[in-house]
């Protein structure tokens, strides 16, 4: 999410996003930053809140650039130390829910509470959040999370297997996955 292809299919990170947080008249700042051998994230922050968090899986040289010039650089010491496989409380960082439906809320907030190394099948976070059977508009909240690893939809799968993980694909969850000791 946020990401902008432009010409030549180059991508452009954030571009989407600061279109959607300057229609809503939301002052924020936008912290890029990168984490050797997983990718590059966008922390987007206003308030003491995380609006919104983006990550590209990919290459990467790990430049600790943009951490330390609006606040949010203890939230990207967060997602570093995560990705490098450590157990940091990422359940607890305060995020803006204002634009969830009432069922969105249920969701996200169930699935904040599965402890890291567990998973959660798609109908089971739909009978948590009180929606028995709402096990695939529960994988569309999952597809739309546009808060990477603090909403740990990596923790979700299939009934039948690991499920997707998006454009990141498989590999990549099953990669989070073992950071936590889950092998599936």
């Amino acid at each position: 999410m946020g990401s902008l292809t432009g010409f030549g299919g180059v991508k452009i990170p954030g571009a989407l996003m600061g279109a959607i947080v300057e229609s809503a008249g939301v002052k924020v700042a936008r912290t890029p930053y990168e984490v050797a051998g997983w990718g590059q994230g966008e922390l987007w922050t206003s308030g003491g809140l995380v609006v919104a968090h983006e990550f590209s899986f990919g290459e990467s040289e790990g430049s600790p650039r943009g951490t330390a010039e609006n606040g949010a650089d203890h939230l990207v010491r967060l997602v570093r130390a995560f990705l490098a496989g450590e157990a940091v409380p990422l359940e607890g960082v305060p995020m803006d829910f204002d634009w969830c439906t009432p069922f969105q809320l249920d969701v996200i907030a169930r699935l904040r509470e599965v402890p890291r190394g567990e998973v959660v099948s798609y109908g089971e976070l739909a009978a948590l959040a009180g929606r028995p059977g709402a096990q695939r508009a529960v994988g569309t909240i999952c597809a739309a999370n546009r808060y990477a690893f603090f909403v740990p939809c990596h923790r979700v799968v299939g009934a039948d297997g690991i499920g997707g993980y998006g454009s990141a694909g498989v590999t990549v969850k099953r990669r989070l996955l073992a950071l936590e000791g889950v092998s599936l």
